[in-house]
């Protein structure tokens, strides 16, 4: 148990002083962007098995050489990795001196299941999570509470608020439009309502191509959204892995793009692929920092080789 708990340890001045050393360990990812300084950041997974942890560890170390602005780590649909994730995040901030967004999905949640996630996240000196509606787990068992307190994102992003006024929340955004969406102005409109409700910044769904990113930022900036959006890249490790995520989250990839990944499976197989699929997300990377993006947040798949070799002569 931290020390902090244990309060028969500490006399009233030394519990002073110990709520102030935790204010100062408190930052929001909005007040780093506000340094106006080109960036990455990082996304990781937690592995599924507790045999894999000593290795994911061993990514995230290698990869906090990069000095991500901030790293983020995903939450399994229906909360199935809340615990996971909460013991991740903590081990970032503690053991490698990194700023950890986590990630909170909302559906099939509670307001107490919620509001228990964010006091432990707060109890850990985490202050920043990336809100999201998220989807069911696929677990047949699962069964969706009769009473929905969470039916979208923003529901959650104004519940974050009102609980933990001093979070930082980022929101998700959709270069291609979110795949449920009845147009990409409704689609637009719901960010904006996500952002009023509290959300500091965006972090963007996978793209393939800058265009997509570029006319996103400039549609929003038209409708009056002036919050940071960070485009978020994908590298093509795998052709296998990147069509199974594209059937998911209704992103996109060029046929010219697609059928260069398909020749170079055909031609060298899957070491192939992954060298024309990290040229061109350092070619994405790049485009996106000279372009004038805030920074660029890289789902790194927690392959902290590819994503180092990636990282030469982006950062």
């Amino acid at each position: 148990m931290p020390l902090f708990n244990q309060k028969s340890s500490f006399s009233p001045s030394s519990g002073v002083e110990v709520e102030n050393q935790r204010e100062e360990n408190r930052v929001r990812i909005a007040e780093l962007l506000s340094r106006d300084k080109p960036f990455v950041s990082l996304e990781f997974f937690p592995p599924k098995e507790p045999l894999d942890r000593p290795a994911f560890f061993r990514a995230v170390g290698r990869l906090a050489s990069v000095n991500p602005l901030f790293v983020s780590v995903t939450y399994g649909a229906g909360g199935s990795t809340r615990a996971d994730t909460l013991d991740i995040v903590t081990r970032m901030k503690r053991d490698f001196s990194l700023e950890p967004m986590a990630h909170l999905t909302c559906v099939g949640a509670t307001c107490d299941s919620i509001t228990g996630f964010l006091d432990d996240l707060a109890e850990a000196d985490i202050d920043n999570v990336l809100a999201l509606r998220g989807d069911p787990p696929q677990d047949p068992e699962f069964r969706m509470p009769e009473t929905r307190e969470f039916s979208y994102a923003s529901d959650l992003v104004s519940f974050i608020r009102r609980q933990r006024p001093r979070f930082g929340i980022g929101v998700a955004g959709y270069p291609e439009g979110h795949p449920e969406a009845p147009c990409p102005e409704a689609d637009l409109n719901h960010l904006k309502f996500k952002l009023e409700q509290g959300g500091d910044f965006v972090v963007s769904q996978l793209f393939f191509d800058n265009a997509y990113y570029w006319d996103f930022v400039g549609r929003a900036r038209a409708l009056g959204i002036d919050k940071p959006i960070i485009p978020g890249v994908m590298p093509a490790f795998s052709l296998k892995v990147i069509r199974k995520i594209l059937s998911l989250c209704g992103a996109t990839i060029s046929p010219g793009f697609l059928r260069m990944l398909e020749e170079a499976q055909e031609k060298g197989g899957t070491e192939a692929v992954k060298s024309v699929g990290i040229e061109h997300a350092r070619r994405q990377m790049r485009g996106l920092l000279d372009g004038g993006a805030p920074g660029v947040h890289l789902y790194t798949l927690n392959r902290d080789d590819d994503c180092l070799e990636l990282l030469k002569g982006v950062l």
